[in-house]
């Protein structure tokens, strides 16, 4: 949700079961921000970070059920409300850009924290084949989902590869064991889980909800 305009500010989860196998859930802190290459975050500081996403029934999400209803109307009032840009594809499907900061203050105190999704929803985080493959059928404008610099600059594997190794070198894990409670602070941390095998329930609440234009803004956060 890092694309929205307004998220939440704090993240509740409550392990109902142990986690059998598999590293369990895995905050990630905000120095990655300090760790990452000072040019690097100054580009992103100044350009943002857009994401591409493309709707239709082949694969992924069909804009009927990632917006909750397939009338194109009330679509089409969502994104104009959250500064999403949309075209509508001669076949029906959907394709929609957003521009969003990439750095944002932390509406407590004021720390810089790297706060995006430009790595997880790149082209360049997909395997390999995969990645091939859906290039070869939709071409490199109608991946599902993809990620480039606020101006629209392509954002290259080896810039992928060094913001995911920087999350490595900065993840802390915890094992999980039925019962425990993990309150996170959603600006200043990025979350996720690792494989596992067996049963596993952790159920989830967020709460207080933080307005980026309430942040000192870097940039304007508009569609494109």
């Amino acid at each position: 949700m890092r694309w929205r305009p307004s998220r939440p500010g704090d993240a509740t989860r409550r392990a109902c079961t142990p986690l059998p196998s598999g590293r369990p859930t895995s905050p990630c802190a905000c120095t990655v921000l300090d760790a990452l290459p000072a040019d690097l975050v100054e580009r992103f500081e100044q350009a943002g970070w857009l994401l591409i996403r493309n709707y239709n029934e082949d694969i992924g999400a069909s804009f009927a059920d990632a917006f909750g209803t397939g009338d194109r109307g009330a679509v089409e009032s969502y994104c104009r409300a959250h500064a999403i840009d949309f075209e509508w594809r001669p076949d029906g499907a959907l394709r929609t850009r957003q521009r969003r900061r990439a750095v944002v203050p932390h509406p407590i105190n004021g720390r810089r924290c790297w706060f995006n999704q430009i790595a997880f929803l790149n082209e360049w985080t997909l395997d390999p084949e995969l990645r091939e493959y859906l290039v070869d059928l939709y071409g490199e404008d109608g991946l599902p989902f993809n990620t480039r610099f606020g101006n629209g600059d392509p954002i290259g594997a080896d810039i992928v590869q060094t913001i995911n190794k920087t999350y490595e070198a900065h993840t802390v894990c915890e094992r999980w064991e039925a019962g425990d409670l993990l309150l996170v602070d959603n600006i200043r941390t990025a979350h996720a889980r690792e494989s596992f095998n067996g049963p596993r329930e952790v159920v989830v609440a967020m709460a207080d909800a933080v307005h980026l234009a309430d942040c000192s803004p870097t940039i304007e956060v508009t569609a494109t």
